[in-house]
Protein backbone atom coordinates (compact mmCIF):
# COMPACT_ATOMS: atom_id res chain seq x y z
CA UNK A 1 0.00 0.00 0.00
CA UNK A 2 1.61 3.14 -1.10
CA UNK A 3 1.73 5.55 1.97
CA UNK A 4 2.79 9.48 1.26
CA UNK A 5 6.93 10.10 2.78
CA UNK A 6 5.44 13.36 4.36
CA UNK A 7 2.13 14.94 5.39
CA UNK A 8 0.91 17.35 3.32
CA UNK A 9 0.95 21.13 3.75
CA UNK A 10 -1.88 23.53 4.66
CA UNK A 11 -0.26 25.61 1.91
CA UNK A 12 -0.03 22.82 -0.68
CA UNK A 13 -3.72 21.58 0.55
CA UNK A 14 -5.26 24.88 -0.68
CA UNK A 15 -3.10 25.12 -3.96
CA UNK A 16 -4.58 21.97 -4.91
CA UNK A 17 -8.46 23.29 -3.66
CA UNK A 18 -7.97 26.49 -5.12
CA UNK A 19 -9.04 24.65 -8.35
CA UNK A 20 -12.50 23.73 -6.77
CA UNK A 21 -13.64 27.17 -6.76
CA UNK A 22 -13.80 27.62 -10.24
CA UNK A 23 -16.83 28.21 -11.83
CA UNK A 24 -18.22 27.39 -15.69
CA UNK A 25 -17.23 30.41 -17.91
CA UNK A 26 -19.86 32.85 -17.79
CA UNK A 27 -22.03 33.39 -21.57
CA UNK A 28 -24.24 36.69 -22.86
CA UNK A 29 -26.28 36.81 -25.40
CA UNK A 30 -25.27 39.06 -28.19
CA UNK A 31 -27.60 41.75 -28.73
CA UNK A 32 -27.01 42.58 -32.41
CA UNK A 33 -27.19 38.90 -33.44
CA UNK A 34 -28.50 37.52 -30.36
CA UNK A 35 -25.60 34.72 -30.46
CA UNK A 36 -24.27 33.71 -27.14
CA UNK A 37 -20.83 34.49 -26.71
CA UNK A 38 -17.90 35.04 -23.80
CA UNK A 39 -18.10 38.73 -22.30
CA UNK A 40 -15.02 40.72 -23.22
CA UNK A 41 -14.66 38.86 -26.87
CA UNK A 42 -15.54 39.34 -30.36
CA UNK A 43 -18.76 37.95 -31.80
CA UNK A 44 -17.64 35.30 -34.43
CA UNK A 45 -20.70 35.02 -36.61
CA UNK A 46 -20.57 38.67 -37.02
CA UNK A 47 -17.40 39.92 -36.58
CA UNK A 48 -18.40 42.59 -34.01
CA UNK A 49 -17.02 44.13 -30.64
CA UNK A 50 -17.91 46.94 -28.68
CA UNK A 51 -20.57 48.26 -31.94
CA UNK A 52 -17.37 48.20 -34.29
CA UNK A 53 -17.20 46.08 -37.15
CA UNK A 54 -13.21 44.37 -36.33
CA UNK A 55 -12.85 41.34 -38.70
CA UNK A 56 -15.19 40.21 -41.47
CA UNK A 57 -18.31 38.07 -40.98
CA UNK A 58 -18.22 34.42 -41.36
CA UNK A 59 -19.88 33.09 -44.31
CA UNK A 60 -22.82 31.20 -44.09
CA UNK A 61 -22.59 27.69 -45.81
Amino acid sequence: MAVPKRKTSRMKRGFRRSADALKASAYVEDKDSGELRRPHHIDLKSGRYRGRQVMSAKDEG
